[in-house]
């Protein structure tokens, strides 16, 4: 499942690994950036207070749907979009596109992917600034080069017993406590690097140079 969030259009270069025939939900704007790089939207959500003049139809006439929402509402267009897809019961989802430029919008769009409604999908976002997993108990195997730079940082509580291996400092069954820095700045010994925790919840981040987004197969 792919949700193309609003703000910044995402580089054609985050679609490599997804499938061809996988579902789209995008959020508002994310209609525009979804058509950008040659993607068929599904569902499309939200206010449409930043999409282009046109973008919902053009959704419509390519045999879309397209649900409409006030722009004063209790929840952000990515967080609706985020639970239309998960209402479909995907395995995985992954998020594309920007956090709408704004830096508030960012930590809540990070916050947001590590959500414990959302605890029984595997989550992702490949940004042009970095990609970012959704690490749980049951574990991400995550892809990269060898000196590319990962960042483990807990959310919504600490993080038990955390793992990390091929990296060029491990953790063996550590705990992580909200706001540690203790995850941050390691780096990749090989082209793949497992963690996992026992408990709690981790965001994997891998900063990418602009516009060359890092796009790590997860299992």
């Amino acid at each position: 499942m792919i949700v193309v969030a609003g703000g910044e259009a995402p580089n054609a270069d985050a679609l490599a690994g997804l499938p061809a025939d996988a579902f789209v939900v995008a959020a508002d704007s994310g209609a525009d950036g979804a058509h950008a790089i040659g993607l068929r939207v599904g569902l499309a959500i939200g206010d449409f207070d930043s999409a282009s003049e046109g973008a919902a139809e053009r959704v419509e006439a390519a045999g879309g749907r397209v649900e409409r929402y006030p722009a004063a509402k209790d929840a952000t267009d990515l967080e609706l979009a985020l639970d239309a897809a998960l209402a479909r019961r995907p395995g995985r989802i992954v998020v594309l596109g920007g956090a709408g430029g704004r830096f508030d919008h960012w930590l809540a769009v990070a916050f947001l992917l590590a959500s414990p409604l959302y605890a029984g999908v595997a989550i992702q976002a490949r940004w042009a600034e970095a990609t970012v997993t959704v690490v749980r108990s049951s574990g991400t195997t995550l892809t990269g080069r060898p000196g590319d730079v990962l960042t483990l940082l807990p959310v919504h509580g600490p993080a038990l017993g955390v793992r990390a291996e091929g990296v060029e400092w491990p953790l063996h069954d550590e705990d992580l406590a909200p706001g540690t820095t203790r995850g941050v700045s390691n780096v990749l010994t090989r082209t793949t690097a497992r963690v996992s925790t026992r408990e709690g919840v981790l965001l994997a981040v891998q900063p990418s140079e602009r516009g060359q987004p890092v796009s790590p197969r997860t299992e």
